[in-house]
Protein backbone atom coordinates (compact mmCIF):
# COMPACT_ATOMS: atom_id res chain seq x y z
CA UNK A 1 0.00 0.00 0.00
CA UNK A 2 1.54 3.38 -0.95
CA UNK A 3 2.04 5.95 1.83
CA UNK A 4 -0.74 8.48 2.34
CA UNK A 5 0.07 12.16 2.16
CA UNK A 6 -0.82 13.85 5.42
CA UNK A 7 -3.11 16.83 5.08
CA UNK A 8 -3.76 19.52 7.66
CA UNK A 9 -7.31 19.03 8.92
CA UNK A 10 -7.53 22.31 10.78
CA UNK A 11 -6.05 25.78 11.01
CA UNK A 12 -2.84 26.17 13.04
CA UNK A 13 -4.73 28.21 15.64
CA UNK A 14 -6.76 25.14 16.58
CA UNK A 15 -3.72 22.85 16.76
CA UNK A 16 -1.04 25.01 18.35
CA UNK A 17 -1.24 26.65 21.78
CA UNK A 18 -0.76 30.43 21.84
CA UNK A 19 2.85 30.30 23.07
CA UNK A 20 3.80 28.10 20.09
CA UNK A 21 2.02 30.38 17.62
CA UNK A 22 3.80 33.37 19.18
CA UNK A 23 7.16 31.58 18.98
CA UNK A 24 6.73 30.85 15.27
CA UNK A 25 5.49 34.40 14.60
CA UNK A 26 8.41 36.00 16.47
CA UNK A 27 10.74 34.36 13.97
CA UNK A 28 8.62 35.29 10.98
CA UNK A 29 7.82 31.61 10.48
CA UNK A 30 4.64 29.66 10.00
CA UNK A 31 4.29 26.04 11.05
CA UNK A 32 4.81 23.77 8.08
CA UNK A 33 2.13 21.44 6.81
CA UNK A 34 3.97 18.29 7.91
CA UNK A 35 4.52 19.70 11.41
CA UNK A 36 0.81 20.36 11.88
CA UNK A 37 -0.17 17.05 10.31
CA UNK A 38 2.04 15.15 12.77
CA UNK A 39 0.62 17.12 15.67
CA UNK A 40 -2.89 16.27 14.52
CA UNK A 41 -2.07 12.56 14.10
CA UNK A 42 -0.61 12.47 17.61
CA UNK A 43 -3.81 13.96 19.01
CA UNK A 44 -5.69 11.15 17.30
CA UNK A 45 -3.16 8.69 18.82
CA UNK A 46 -2.21 7.59 15.31
CA UNK A 47 1.18 6.88 13.83
CA UNK A 48 2.61 8.64 10.81
CA UNK A 49 5.73 8.43 8.71
CA UNK A 50 7.46 11.75 8.15
CA UNK A 51 9.49 12.27 5.00
CA UNK A 52 10.67 15.81 4.34
CA UNK A 53 13.77 17.44 2.86
CA UNK A 54 16.73 18.52 4.95
CA UNK A 55 16.01 21.84 6.63
CA UNK A 56 12.24 21.36 6.55
CA UNK A 57 11.85 21.20 10.34
CA UNK A 58 11.60 17.43 10.79
CA UNK A 59 13.08 17.48 14.30
CA UNK A 60 10.53 20.01 15.46
CA UNK A 61 7.76 18.13 13.64
CA UNK A 62 8.69 14.87 15.32
CA UNK A 63 8.82 16.36 18.79
CA UNK A 64 6.05 18.97 18.44
CA UNK A 65 3.35 16.68 19.91
CA UNK A 66 5.56 16.05 22.95
CA UNK A 67 6.42 19.73 23.38
CA UNK A 68 2.77 20.80 23.10
CA UNK A 69 1.64 18.12 25.53
CA UNK A 70 4.32 18.91 28.10
CA UNK A 71 3.74 22.66 27.76
CA UNK A 72 0.27 22.22 29.25
CA UNK A 73 1.51 20.62 32.47
CA UNK A 74 0.90 22.50 35.72
CA UNK A 75 4.05 24.41 36.70
CA UNK A 76 5.24 25.27 40.21
CA UNK A 77 6.95 28.47 41.39
CA UNK A 78 10.35 27.00 40.53
CA UNK A 79 9.31 26.73 36.85
CA UNK A 80 9.31 22.93 36.91
CA UNK A 81 6.37 20.67 36.25
CA UNK A 82 4.44 19.85 39.41
CA UNK A 83 4.71 16.32 40.78
CA UNK A 84 1.00 15.62 40.37
CA UNK A 85 -0.29 13.05 37.94
CA UNK A 86 -0.69 14.44 34.45
CA UNK A 87 -2.93 13.08 31.72
CA UNK A 88 -1.10 12.40 28.47
CA UNK A 89 -4.30 12.64 26.45
CA UNK A 90 -3.99 8.98 25.53
CA UNK A 91 -5.96 7.62 28.50
CA UNK A 92 -2.67 7.04 30.33
CA UNK A 93 -1.81 8.66 33.65
CA UNK A 94 1.81 9.27 34.56
CA UNK A 95 3.74 11.02 37.27
CA UNK A 96 6.38 13.67 36.66
CA UNK A 97 9.34 11.96 35.01
CA UNK A 98 10.36 10.50 31.69
CA UNK A 99 7.90 11.34 28.94
CA UNK A 100 9.63 10.78 25.61
CA UNK A 101 12.60 8.59 24.81
CA UNK A 102 14.45 9.11 21.54
CA UNK A 103 17.02 6.47 20.64
CA UNK A 104 19.63 7.42 18.08
CA UNK A 105 22.08 5.12 16.32
CA UNK A 106 24.67 7.91 16.42
CA UNK A 107 25.96 9.93 19.38
CA UNK A 108 26.41 13.05 17.22
CA UNK A 109 22.80 12.80 16.00
CA UNK A 110 21.48 12.52 19.55
CA UNK A 111 23.48 15.61 20.57
CA UNK A 112 22.26 17.49 17.48
CA UNK A 113 18.62 16.58 18.21
CA UNK A 114 18.98 17.73 21.83
CA UNK A 115 20.53 21.03 20.74
CA UNK A 116 17.74 21.61 18.20
CA UNK A 117 15.10 21.05 20.89
CA UNK A 118 16.73 23.08 23.67
CA UNK A 119 16.42 26.39 21.82
CA UNK A 120 12.62 26.41 21.33
CA UNK A 121 12.14 24.94 24.80
CA UNK A 122 14.18 27.76 26.36
CA UNK A 123 12.70 30.51 24.18
CA UNK A 124 9.12 29.46 24.99
CA UNK A 125 9.94 28.90 28.66
CA UNK A 126 8.58 25.34 28.55
CA UNK A 127 8.90 23.25 31.74
CA UNK A 128 10.87 20.56 29.89
CA UNK A 129 14.33 19.13 30.50
CA UNK A 130 16.29 17.48 27.67
CA UNK A 131 19.11 15.08 28.52
CA UNK A 132 21.28 12.72 26.52
CA UNK A 133 22.84 9.44 27.58
CA UNK A 134 25.73 7.77 25.78
CA UNK A 135 28.44 5.30 26.61
CA UNK A 136 30.48 8.30 27.83
CA UNK A 137 27.83 9.37 30.37
CA UNK A 138 28.95 8.76 33.97
CA UNK A 139 27.26 5.81 35.66
CA UNK A 140 25.74 8.02 38.37
CA UNK A 141 23.97 10.16 35.77
CA UNK A 142 22.78 7.14 33.75
CA UNK A 143 21.34 5.55 36.91
CA UNK A 144 19.44 8.73 37.73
Amino acid sequence: MPPRILKIPAEPATLLPDRFQAWFAARGWSPREHQLALLDKAREDRSALLIAPTGAGKTLAGFLPTLVELSTQPVGRDGRAKQSLVSTGRDVRRSDGLHTLYISPLKALAVDIARNLERPIAEMGLPIKVETRTGDTPVSRRQR
